[in-house]
């Protein structure tokens, strides 16, 4: 329930969470999973069908969490369900880090792509996830996303809603003391992509009780480094965007991550 309005919408977004990730983030909210075996193996057919339950469970879509290091098994599955009439958009929710070439893969598969802007200097991304090359990895991949979803497409359901149906919506999370980098990665991506991309802005930064090494990040945002960005935001005339109200960095937002809902279950889903 709790990703963008246009992702979550009133019933929920059927997220499925992938254990392990090829970037290894000091402040994971998610380390549980990232970087622990945690999680149980599903096979793509089994995977297919978690598909179909959340669908039936209500979901407005599949939104695919981190699951770039299993993208041909992913594949797999969504061609499946999609050939046995699953109807949902299928969301790919990635760090960017990521290459041009396993994106294209999902050509015609991926109806909605939620990638991350993290970092964008090279040093940051060096000190912070241990990947120098980050920032140029997130760029090409986030132009090939565009490339194949070149514009936001939005449905309404009967409550009103603007659901995202196709396009691409681009999340940045300011870090501590890290504005100036928050604003060059704002103007760069508007300057680039313009309204033709959703900008999602996030103050939720959660310190993990692990950050002894890393002092300068291990606290939580000030309310004024958040407004500045918002204000830049709004400064470079931006439309398309995001932003967070009130207090979001809080643990009550990371889920237990309990297997529940891989084990199969008896009853086999309805295609339509």
């Amino acid at each position: 329930m709790w990703e963008e309005p246009c992702i979550s919408g009133s019933k929920g977004a059927g997220t499925v969470f992938f254990s392990g990730c090829n970037l290894r983030c000091v402040y994971c909210q998610n380390k549980e999973i990232s970087r622990k075996p945690t999680g149980n193996r599903v096979s793509s057919g089994r995977l297919k069908e978690i598909f179909f339950e959340l669908r039936d469970m209500g979901a407005v879509n599949i939104d695919l969490v981190t699951a770039d290091i299993y993208l041909p098994s992913v594949r797999e599955a969504v061609e499946a369900a999609r050939r046995e009439g699953l109807g949902l958009p299928f969301l790919l929710n990635t760090s960017s880090y990521v290459t041009v070439e396993s994106l294209k893969s999902l050509e015609g598969l991926i109806d909605i792509y939620l990638p991350d802007f993290k970092y964008f200097h090279e040093a940051d991304a060096q000190r912070y996830s241990g990947a120098g090359d980050y920032p140029t990895v997130a760029r090409l991949a986030i132009a090939e996303m565009v490339r194949q979803r070149p514009e936001c497409v939005f449905s309404e359901n009967g409550n009103g809603e603007r659901l995202l149906k196709s396009g691409v919506l681009v999340r940045h999370l300011l870090l501590p003391g890290k504005l100036i980098a928050a604003k060059q990665t704002v103007k760069y991506l508007h300057e680039n992509y313009g309204e033709r991309i959703w900008i999602s802005l996030l103050n939720q930064y959660t310190p993990n009780g692990e950050l002894a090494g890393f002092p300068e990040i291990d606290r939580r945002l000030f309310g004024r480094e958040y407004k500045s960005l918002v204000d830049h935001a709004v400064s470079l005339g931006i439309q398309n965007a995001y932003v967070q109200s009130g207090e979001a960095a809080d643990e009550v937002y990371i889920p237990a991550f309990d297997g529940r809902g891989t084990q199969s279950c008896a009853k086999p889903h309805n295609a339509v």
